[in-house]
């Protein structure tokens, strides 16, 4: 494998595994976004727009759509029938170094505690190293977000030696801790439940 490359994204068009099926977005999902982002523990931990009302769905939407054609993200619903949208992956270049795929990920308040991320993340992990090929894929994970470092945990993830990630985040300073994926292969880690 060339380490040294950068990768373009290619959505798939649907990804399944672990019981679940990621998909891509679609225009009739607004009300969907709206249900899985409005909610403070979103706000808490990831960048999306808080309060997160359907103008602010449109808006991600299209940032999703924009991002997609650029070759420089997929994001993807979590469903478990195909449809309805639990939660999101997304896969993106990483900032801090564009041969590294990062991932990222969320599950409505309505779905939590289902093992639901877990399985996304791992399912989509395997996909990157089977049809993107980075350096590496790595989780930026803000300290002090458990349910977060879990699911890196269960996934095969370890937190990596390296100096915090500073990203700006609605007008303040977030610090994210890198976790990267272990070179053990994902199946034999437990999967979450």
């Amino acid at each position: 494998m060339d380490t040294n490359r950068t990768f373009t994204l290619v959505p798939p068009a649907r990804l399944e595994g672990y019981g679940v099926r990621l998909r891509p977005w679609a225009d009739g999902d607004l009300a969907d976004l709206v249900a899985l982002y409005d909610d403070p523990e979103m706000a808490r931990w990831t960048p999306v727009a808080s309060p997160f009302d359907t103008e602010a769905a449109r808006a991600y939407l299209a940032g999703a759509q924009e991002g997609q054609a650029e070759g420089r993200k997929v994001q993807l619903a979590i469903t478990t029938d195909g449809v309805l949208p639990l939660g999101e992956v997304l896969l993106f270049r990483s900032a801090a170094n564009e041969r590294d795929l990062e991932l990222a990920y969320g599950v409505g308040p309505a779905h939590r505690g289902q093992g639901l991320a877990g399985r996304a993340v791992r399912l989509a992990a395997e996909y990157a190293l089977r049809e993107i090929r980075p350096r590496r894929v790595v989780l930026c994970i803000a300290a002090g977000n458990a349910a977060s470092e879990a699911v890196a945990r269960s996934c095969a993830f370890e937190l990596a030696d390296e100096p915090p990630v500073r990203r700006v985040s609605r007008g303040r300073e977030v610090v994210l801790r890198t976790w990267r994926l272990r070179t053990s292969p994902l199946r034999t880690s437990r999967l979450p439940t």
